[in-house]
């Protein structure tokens, strides 16, 4: 449905950052302080007691040891219950706005398993070299993640998309990451959409599903002849299905960003579908620095688009084209400066307007024809049928025939206004092209706004006006239609796909 390049890191294009300024963060309230220092005031007061509940143990004093170790506990409790809540509750809002995903990679669980094994080997020889040697793939797990929190926050993103796209057509959209850190830079940053996993190969994202299964005894048995069966459950990894066409099922890499500066990739969007696709955030993914686990965090950030229809000329344009300019033509022919034609003399025609040469050549009186100074207006309507009247694919190019008859006689200069029956008339080409992006047949229940009683010259809001040619796209025949339609305007018959 939609492609996106992977982004290598040869479009990443860095900018150094300098109107960045450095914002101190304030200090906290004289409370907070207090609070905090009475914390550990409390912690070290049952710290001592603890201490001195052993050292009482060792003497002898049974009751001096209850006392002192009831104390510590007493104190622990009360800074627990009282203070800590507290200072939890004042910690700054941005250290909880950045909320964090974690998977563990295979390299990851081959080298907690090495771990696991050299353990098991330090804890039947006591050979201390084997302690030292786990204690620093221990704490190397413990860095890797600290360090790709670290690299993670702080970061800001900008996804810019085009504002006009069209089914079938490329178009280029960008990816603008800022490091507002002073000093600290980052490094192997991936940008995704927010909950879509990225896998090497193009591999869809999995994800763990409960399936309901039956147990049946003996296992190696046909049905019939099992016995005992049970329902049971069973998990499984199925593919990961969004719920919402993704805008960007891709990913944008930045090897590196240094500190206070921005940097920016580009992307190709392509949509096969027209309709309005959406991203309600978008995710920032890092394995470093030993890619024992690929954390993600998440940046809420709506981004939504609309994909209008084809506007390419197709054969069933090419096909009505000349039918409709030549009653176009036929419509618009006036009293202008510009020849339209030359025709036989009437009893209404001025005899300014012979043409004598004809009329020489002829044998009759010939007079010349000529355009409108003002041309009269074209509207292009669209009468929405209504569900089960077409086929999907019949209804997918009746959309994209009246996007593209909007877009071919909106690029000749002409003064086109639009309507879509059960939406209403528009007179911006885009309205219209936005409209059609979303559109879908009519509800039964729903009645055709092009029905004969509606369609009346009076009316402001259906497309019966004089000085207007209609171009009609609908499923019903020309007998559905009052008369006085029939002259200024051209039907194209989406079922049969002829026009009239």
């Amino acid at each position: 449905m939609l492609r996106s390049g992977q982004v290598s890191s040869t479009y990443a294009d860095l900018k150094p950052r300098r109107t960045i300024r450095r914002q101190w963060p304030q200090s906290p309230p004289l409370e907070v302080w207090l609070r905090f220092l009475l914390a550990l005031l409390g912690l070290g007061l049952a710290f001592a007691a603890a201490l001195f509940s052993t050292v009482s143990r060792d003497a002898g004093h049974v009751w001096a040891t209850v006392i002192l170790a009831s104390l510590s506990l007493l104190l622990a409790a009360f800074v627990g219950l009282v203070t800590v809540p507290y200072l939890a509750r004042r910690v700054a809002l941005e250290r909880f706005r950045d909320t964090f995903d974690y998977e563990v990679t295979r390299v990851g669980v081959v080298y907690v398993l090495v771990t696991l094994v050299i353990g098991i080997a330090a804890l039947n020889t006591g050979n201390n070299l084997l302690y030292i040697v786990v204690a620093a793939m221990l704490s190397a797990i413990l860095v890797s993640g600290l360090a790709s929190a670290v690299v993670l926050r702080r970061l800001e993103l900008d996804v810019r998309l085009p504002q006009h796209l069209f089914v079938g057509r490329a178009a280029a959209g960008r990816i603008v990451l800022r490091n507002s850190r002073c000093w600290l830079p980052s490094f192997s940053i991936r940008v995704i959409a927010s909950g879509r996993k990225v896998r090497k190969g193009n591999q869809p994202a999995m994800r763990w599903e409960w399936e309901s299964v039956t147990f049946a005894f003996p296992l190696n048995r046909p049905p019939e002849q099992q016995w005992l069966k049970l329902p049971d459950l069973r998990l499984r990894r199925v593919a990961a299905v969004p719920s919402t066409p993704p805008i960007f099922p891709g990913a944008a890499y930045f090897p590196f960003l240094p500190p206070r500066a921005e940097s920016s990739a580009d992307i190709e969007l392509k949509f096969e579908r027209r309709g309005r696709y959406r991203e309600d955030g978008f995710g920032l993914t890092t394995g470093f620095p030993f890619a024992f686990l690929t954390k993600t965090r998440r940046v809420p950030l709506l981004r939504e688009i609309l994909v209008y229809p084809r506007v390419d000329a197709t054969d069933n344009l090419i096909e009505i084209l000349p039918l409709i300019r030549g009653e176009w033509q036929s419509f618009v022919h006036g009293r202008g400066s510009d020849l339209y034609r030359i025709r036989e003399y009437g009893p209404d025609d001025s005899a300014r307007h012979v043409d004598w040469k004809a009329t020489a050549k002829s044998g009759s009186l010939k007079v010349r024809e000529f355009t409108r100074e003002d041309e009269r207006e074209l509207r292009i309507v669209f009468d929405n049928p209504e569900v089960g009247v077409m086929s999907d694919h019949a209804y997918e190019r009746a959309v994209e025939l009246a996007a593209s008859l909007a877009w071919h006689y909106a690029a000749e200069k002409l003064e086109v206004s639009f309507y879509v029956a059960g939406n209403g008339s528009y007179r911006n080409l885009h309205e219209f092209l936005a409209q059609l992006a979303i559109v879908q047949p009519l509800s039964a229940a729903s009645s055709g706004i092009l029905d004969p009683a509606p369609w009346d010259a009076e009316s402001t809001q259906t497309p019966c006006s004089s000085g207007v040619y209609n171009i009609i796209l609908t499923t019903k025949s020309r007998a559905h239609f009052p008369s006085n339609l029939n002259a200024p305007s051209s039907f194209v018959f989406l079922g049969a796909e002829t026009t009239g």
